[in-house]
Formats: C-alpha cells, sequence, structure tokens
C-alpha cells in the first residue's frame, strides 16, 4: 500500500488516499506540499530501523505530536547504574511521558544522575539525542517491544519524590518507585518522528 502525505508547517496527514488527504489540508490549512512516502520505509515493531540507532518500539503518542521510540539493543546499550540524586526532590524530572525533557532537568541539576548521564552519553549510529525513557514510555514499550529488554527493572526519568524515581519490570510489567540510591538498568531511547 502506497501512502501519500499531505503537509503544510507541523500539520501532516498519511493516507492510501491522496484526494481526500489534499482536501482537507487545503481547507485547513492553504496549500500543502504533497510527498509520497512507501509504508515499507518504516519497519515493523521490534526490527531495526536502519540508520536510526535501534529497533522500531513503535508510534508513541507523546505530547503534541506522535513519534517513534527508538530502542538501541546489545550489551553497551543496558548498564546498571543509581538513579541518583536521594534525598533531592527536583523542580523537573515530574513528567510521565516526555522522557527528553526528564533527562535535561537530571543531567543539569547540581547533584549526579547516573542513568540519566549514561543515557546522554549513548552514542549509535551517529545518533547523540538518546534519553532515559518517562514511565509512560516505559509502559508503552513494555507491551510492544519486552522482548528487547533485559527481563527486569529498568530506570525510568520519572521521579516520584525525593527519594523514589519510578522504574518498569520488562518481566512482570511492574511499574514500581524504587529508591534512587538502588541500581537498576538504564536504557537510551531516542526519537524519531515523521
Amino acid at each position: 500500500m502506497q501512502l501519500i502525505t499531505v503537509s503544510n508547517g507541523d500539520t501532516h496527514l498519511s493516507t492510501p488516499n491522496a484526494a481526500l488527504a489534499l482536501q482537507v489540508l487545503t481547507e485547513l490549512t492553504g496549500k500543502p506540499q504533497i510527498t509520497t512516502e512507501g509504508a515499507a520505509a518504516i519497519p515493523a515493531v521490534g526490527e531495526y530501523w536502519p540508520g536510526e540507532g535501534g529497533v522500531n518500539g513503535g508510534l508513541f503518542p507523546g505530547g503534541d505530536k506522535p513519534y517513534y521510540l527508538i530502542v538501541p539493543t546489545g550489551s553497551d546499550a543496558e548498564v546498571s547504574h543509581e538513579w541518583g540524586g536521594y534525598g533531592d526532590e527536583l523542580n523537573g524530572a515530574n513528567s510521565p511521558w516526555d522522557g527528553q525533557a526528564n533527562t535535561a532537568d537530571l543531567v543539569s541539576a547540581d547533584t549526579s544522575h547516573p542513568a540519566a548521564q549514561f543515557c546522554t552519553a549513548f552514542e549509535r549510529d551517529g545518533h547523540k539525542d538518546f534519553y532515559l525513557m518517562a514511565r509512560r514510555e516505559a509502559s508503552f514499550l513494555e507491551i510492544t517491544v519486552p522482548e528487547a529488554f533485559t527481563q527486569t527493572y529498568h530506570w525510568t526519568s520519572s521521579q516520584r519524590s525525593a527519594n523514589y524515581a519510578y522504574s518498569m519490570d520488562f518481566e512482570d510489567g511492574w511499574l514500581d518507585g524504587t529508591g534512587k540510591s538502588l541500581e537498576r538498568l538504564a536504557r537510551p531511547v531516542r526519537r524519531k518522528f515523521i
């Protein structure tokens, strides 16, 4: 099936019916530009996405705009770390879904946050925009690609309190508040917008 993507600024509509896409976006936004993308350009969930740094974790609803979560695989992509900052409740790092913003808050804090720092230092396929997933991103990935993770607890970037942050168990699907001083696996992810 061939998808037609009609775009105008940040507004995009993909459909196999080019006439419908053009009509809708023309009425909404003026003069759209038409580009054609093959549906096969996006690998199946769980398959490696060439040049993107990992496997396709699925289309996450996101905040303002949906994005694909890219999950790197291999032993270098999962390392045990403390969450860090035990006893400090940051003003940031509270988003349940925006791991990128949470991670930025963590690495800019006065205290050390080893799990987030590991994720921001990670590089794969030339990409350096990895971050520590938020709790809703982790819950989503536990549904879509649990086999891509070691079957144990992984940190999220979502803080619960001064002493706890959320971690996701990729064996049983539990989301739990875990002491920030404990070690759990940290796994970087990145976003791909289409």
